[in-house]
């Protein structure tokens, strides 16, 4: 079995592969195209969608492919579907750091973190703290309530917040809410916090009626994909001070050019997608991940983290 492998997981995969894989590791995209060609396995990180379509369409032996980003949109979904190629994403891997970049940016926000900064630059003492929202009795809506949606309900609620969660799956939980839901519930919620995958349905899922059901006080913080926020509209918000402010780890479009208003809207946070690779341990649980699913893909059982290729998740 032939299984094409990005180089910089090498020192964390090789000496632990079983003894009849041939492992073949590449370095770049143009390097995979020829490696992957005549594979059975491949792990393909691109983000860019015509050199992903490329490697894909010359590779006629693929039966599965992995990536380590949970994010699928840039991937060939439709050839994995009419080949009957397995897909699996890095759902998990990249819970913790993720989670704890959106709960750094409800505390940024609460205690506006860019004035504390600007008054340190200027060396002035304040009199007064330029941030003075307390966490402790708030209410926080997560719309995407998976792996990374639980972990940040959690951090929250160990500051005291107050979390409602959305997912499209039916729970007993009285505290998770489904899709139908929370469109009506947004003015109760101090926080409104986006976790959910970009999919069709998800396109400008806060958009401008949305963001007229929250409250003045509210904030947005987004650590998903910016498709799922309608950006002119959010940004007018909170120039127009309908919404207190936002963090946008994420934006739409990726990158934001330099005269995107993203960039210089008072009461925003950008911090370029940044929050998945704010981390120290990922390449060591991505190679514990794909060891898990090589062991279950030789021995045929139900691969971890398999995409729903119609559903785009």
């Amino acid at each position: 079995m032939k299984v094409a492998l990005p180089a910089h997981m090498r020192r964390h995969l090789e000496g632990r592969l079983p003894t009849v894989m041939a492992a073949v590791w590449y370095k770049s995209s143009e390097a995979a195209a020829e490696v992957v060609a005549d594979a059975e396995v491949a792990w393909l990180d691109f983000v860019d969608r015509a050199q992903l379509r490329r490697v894909v369409e010359s590779a006629g032996g693929l039966k599965w492919v992995t990536t380590v980003i949970a994010g699928i949109g840039g991937y060939p979904l439709d050839i994995f579907q009419a080949r009957g190629i397995a897909f699996t994403n890095g759902a998990g891997v990249n819970t913790n750091p993720v989670s704890e970049y959106a709960v750094m940016g409800v505390l940024a926000l609460a205690k506006n973190m860019p004035a504390i900064l600007d008054i340190q630059a200027s060396k002035v003492w304040p009199h007064n703290a330029p941030g003075r929202v307390e966490l402790l009795g708030s209410k926080a809506l997560v719309i995407g309530y998976g792996a990374i949606g639980q972990a940040i309900a959690k951090g929250l609620r160990g500051l005291g917040v107050d979390v409602v969660g959305v997912r499209r799956s039916r729970s007993d939980d009285p505290d998770v809410i489904g899709v139908d839901d929370w469109r009506a519930r947004l003015p109760e919620f101090d926080w409104v916090v986006l976790a959910a995958p970009a999919t069709h349905d998800t396109r400008k899922l806060i958009g401008r009626d949305e963001l007229r059901r929250m409250k003045p006080t509210a904030y947005l913080v987004n650590i998903a994909r910016g498709t799922l926020v309608d950006q002119p509209a959010l940004l007018e918000a909170v120039n127009q001070k309908r919404l207190a402010g936002a963090f946008l780890d994420v934006t739409d479009p990726e990158p934001a050019p330099p005269d995107d208003p993203v960039w210089a809207t008072p009461g925003v946070i950008m911090t370029c997608h940044m929050s998945g690779r704010a981390q120290s341990h990922m390449t060591q649980r991505a190679a514990a991940a794909f060891l898990e699913n090589l062991d279950r893909y030789r021995t045929g059982r139900p691969l971890n983290n398999l995409v729903d290729l119609a559903a785009g998740y």
